[in-house]
């Protein structure tokens, strides 16, 4: 099979096209054709310095749509044909090439009326907002909610998920160029982190009360600070890194809850539970696209020839909403 890789660890650059033996589905798997395969940070921000379990080359993408074309031992619930998604397991083969293997239970259902497309635009960003919101943080109607870097993909998922909710405010960050997408989306006040202090302006536009709510996904420094605008009894979720204190912050007046989402982790967790939940999520949320109160958030689809100048873009920051590598 036709497939990109890694033949150590590098930048998206080092990628490269190779041609290789087409994988096999094993008991309790299932051999997906790769149809469409988005694009996520994960994929390059891993490769740098590679994964332990990795044995290369190694094909990246962890999000992947398309056709079981094979069952293996003991799968019940597939047949041969189906229209499947899925979040992989960032340590095994990816959707950057012409087959993948996962575990059958991780996988949902494609529903006519979605695309391949559409759905590989939403497994890591959509369905880690869906967590960090509706079961980690369970979002009720009349919370604020500060949602970093909304024109990315978990921000721009997650503003919608929090309008759905009936948030009372969405405060989002986003360079001046995404404003009008990220208000778009359904946030009511955008912050330009290239001229204003974030932090600042969340105590100025809540009368210095802060905010129910914060979903993180830049890195643990903007998650300390993030403790500061938290309203007494708040919650905060970080993707991409914990604040670094948080035991001794404030003890007497701040009372919070912090929650560090992995998505990804529930592969190989061994919590059969938690593998399925990927699956129950995905369920979930293509519901909500169907009844069209949530957009896919694809903004481009590449080929695989692009793939690797894409990736490069995403790692600049230089990409609004999803890209998908269609095959």
């Amino acid at each position: 099979m036709k497939a990109l890789v890694w033949n150590r660890p590098g930048k998206p650059e080092s990628l490269e096209f190779t041609e290789l033996a087409d994988p096999v589905a094993g008991p309790g798997e299932i051999k997906v054709k790769v149809i469409a395969s988005g694009l996520n940070p994960v994929d390059y921000k891993v490769a740098l310095n590679g994964h332990p379990a990795w044995v290369y080359p190694f094909v990246p993408g962890v999000d992947v749509a398309g056709e079981v074309v094979e069952l293996g031992e003991g799968v019940s619930k597939w047949q041969i044909g189906d229209r499947v998604v899925y979040h992989g397991d960032l340590a095994r083969p990816g959707g950057f090439a012409e087959y993948s293997v996962t575990t059958a239970h991780t996988v949902a259902r494609i529903p006519e009326g979605i695309s391949f497309v559409e759905a590989a635009a939403f497994p890591c960003a959509g369905l880690t907002a869906y967590q960090a919101l509706f079961r980690k943080m369970h979002i009720r109607e009349g919370q604020s909610i500060l949602i970093h870097a909304g024109a990315g993909g978990v921000g721009g998922y997650a503003i919608q998920l929090a309008k759905l909710a009936g948030a009372s405010i969405i405060l989002t960050t986003a360079s001046q160029k995404s404003m009008e997408h990220v208000k778009d989306l359904g946030a009511d006040i955008g912050i330009d982190y290239n001229k204003e202090d974030v932090y600042s302006r969340v105590k100025e536009i809540t009368g210095g009360s802060g905010v129910d709510l914060i979903l993180n996904s830049l890195n643990r420094a903007t998650a300390q600070e993030d403790l500061n605008v938290l309203k007494f009894g708040g919650q905060l979720a970080c993707i991409a890194g914990a604040p670094e204190i948080v035991a001794d912050f404030q003890p007497s007046t701040k009372s919070f809850t912090l929650h560090k989402l992995m998505l990804g982790g529930a592969h190989g967790s061994g919590i059969r539970e938690a593998e399925e939940e990927l699956a129950a999520m995905a369920d979930e949320f293509m519901a909500l696209m169907l009844e069209k109160k949530i957009k896919s958030m694809m903004s481009e689809i590449i080929t695989m020839e692009q793939l690797p100048d894409a990736l490069t873009r995403l790692s600049k920051r230089h990409v609004i909403g999803k890209l998908v590598l269609l095959l």
